[in-house]
């Protein structure tokens, strides 16, 4: 019997059904946040049989789809209903224990501020809740990542990746889960204090480990102003910049060496991180490229970003529905491992790129792939942010590898650490320095300049459209074959 024309014509590669699970997997998700609901079970069970037996590539590949589809709601369905006990306290007063995930920090009023999570509420009943709390209160002097803690407050509903807030709360401490990462890090920070200066210390900081608590508010708004922000967040965009640096010093040296040095480089951000969103999704978008080509193996970049997003929206699929910084690092990882390399081969066609312009070029991508959401969302953009993330960015490799040493001089040898840490102060002073002087030019921060929703779609077509054009096979005219043929 013959197979149908659009049977034959149709080859469905392995990436591809991977791609069709993820993208539809996340389609389940919005469904499940609209509250549409599917035949899930029946669909999944479907899926199922698509891996026996049956051969035909379209029929196999929507079925997949199907699959993800169904799971995606299933997955989105069960989370919601958990989080509901956030609805129905709101606005009460509520007593809860959960385990502190971030170093508190004096917030306004004097109040310690850090964050919660795996919350178990106690009163006025009894159940245990998935998601983050925003806690702002008194009771304890210091509150510590790994602690437990007993709050009790108003609980009031928020939006983003967080499910609630609570303030002027009661705080006390119960236990505390410290492991030897926490502690690390902790001396690190104090090591950081004692081989720099101010703020030297706390950027230092910020750009190795996120602790951007302790920057001074004039410092904060400079690196806002500038658009510099997302490097004081230890977000997955600087450990991307990392690897990716790592890699080509080391590729041709050693592959071996490369690959321990780049899984190195995410355990330790891992670790002393605590293993926060932002790092994770990097981490996994990172160990999958690496894991390909290790093993010799081309992987699509837009499999491995849509597997990075359905791998993380699966397990908190809040990220997807409301986390700016999860939409932000998945437009940033596109900048860098579609865009970007698109750029490159165009311009430097089938040679490798010198590692400073590929370093600028993927900065760039990152962050026109950002500006259109922040606008959207916030409003406001920085006319120097291309130029600002040029200046600095370029450095920060440099400047966490110097930070780094400086730390554990000022760890181990703190009466030595001012000679071993000058070079990272003076890499420090001069992107604090540049932030500042950029962030003074008059008129460079522009708010209330929001994007509507059209606005957005319409750059983000452009940008796609942009990659089309530049993966098209470049146009040899009749004086450049007859060159070639000689």
């Amino acid at each position: 019997m013959k197979r149908l024309w659009w049977s034959r014509a149709i080859r469905v590669k392995r990436t591809d059904k991977v791609l069709a699970v993820c993208v539809s997997f996340l389609v389940g998700l919005l469904l499940a946040r609209l509250h549409l609901d599917l035949p899930g079970l029946f669909v999944i069970l479907l899926g199922v049989l698509t891996f026996t037996g049956v051969k035909k590539p379209l029929f196999h590949f929507i079925m997949l789809a199907l699959f993800g589809l169904s799971l995606g709601v299933w997955r989105g369905a069960g989370y919601l209903q958990a989080l509901q006990p956030y609805q129905e306290l709101a606005r009460q007063k509520v007593t809860l224990r959960a385990k502190v995930s971030q170093d508190a920090v004096y917030g306004t009023s004097k109040q310690l501020s850090f964050e919660v999570k795996k919350v178990h509420f106690i009163s006025p009943r009894n159940v245990e809740v998935p998601g983050t709390i925003k806690v702002n209160g008194f009771g304890e002097l210091a509150i510590y990542r790994g602690d437990v803690v007993e709050i009790t407050g108003k609980l009031y509903p928020t939006r983003g990746g967080k499910q609630a807030t609570m303030s002027y709360a009661q705080v006390s401490r119960i236990a505390g889960e410290q492991t030897w990462a926490d502690s690390f890090r902790r001396s690190f920070v104090a090591g950081m204090q004692t081989a720099l200066p101010e703020p030297a210390a706390s950027f230092g900081s910020g750009l190795l480990i996120g602790q951007r608590n302790t920057l001074p508010f004039a410092i904060t708004q400079a690196f806002l102003m500038v658009g510099l922000t997302h490097i004081i967040a230890v977000s997955g965009y600087n450990l991307t910049i990392l690897v990716n640096a790592a890699k080509r010093l080391l590729e041709k040296r050693s592959k071996q060496a490369m690959v321990i040095t780049a899984l190195g480089l995410i355990g330790f951000f891992l670790l002393v991180t605590g293993a926060s969103a932002s790092i994770v999704r990097a981490s996994v978008v990172s160990g999958l490229a690496l894991s390909a080509w290790y093993y010799g193996r081309s992987v699509r970049p837009m499999v491995l970003i849509m597997l990075a997003a359905a791998m993380t929206a699966y397990a908190t699929p809040v990220y997807f529905w409301s986390d700016i910084g999860w939409w932000l690092s998945m437009l940033a990882f596109f900048g860098i491992l579609v865009l970007a390399p698109a750029v490159l081969r165009r311009f430097w066609l089938k040679r490798r790129p010198p590692l400073l312009a590929a370093m600028v070029v993927e900065t760039l991508a990152a962050e026109i792939m950002t500006i259109p959401l922040v606008m959207f969302i916030f409003g406001q953009v920085s006319l120097v942010a291309l130029v600002a993330n040029v200046l600095v960015v370029l450095f920060i490799p440099i400047a966490m590898l110097l930070s780094f040493i400086a730390g554990l001089a000022g760890m181990l040898i703190p009466l030595a650490s001012g000679w071993v840490a000058w070079p990272a102060q003076l890499l420090l002073t001069y992107m604090l320095d540049t932030a500042s002087l950029l962030a003074r030019l008059p008129h460079v921060f522009q708010t209330n300049v929001y994007l509507s929703a059209v606005d957005m779609a319409t750059c983000y077509g452009l940008v796609l459209w942009g990659v089309f054009l530049l993966h098209r096979r470049r146009r040899i005219w009749f004086s450049e074959l007859a060159t070639n043929e000689h």
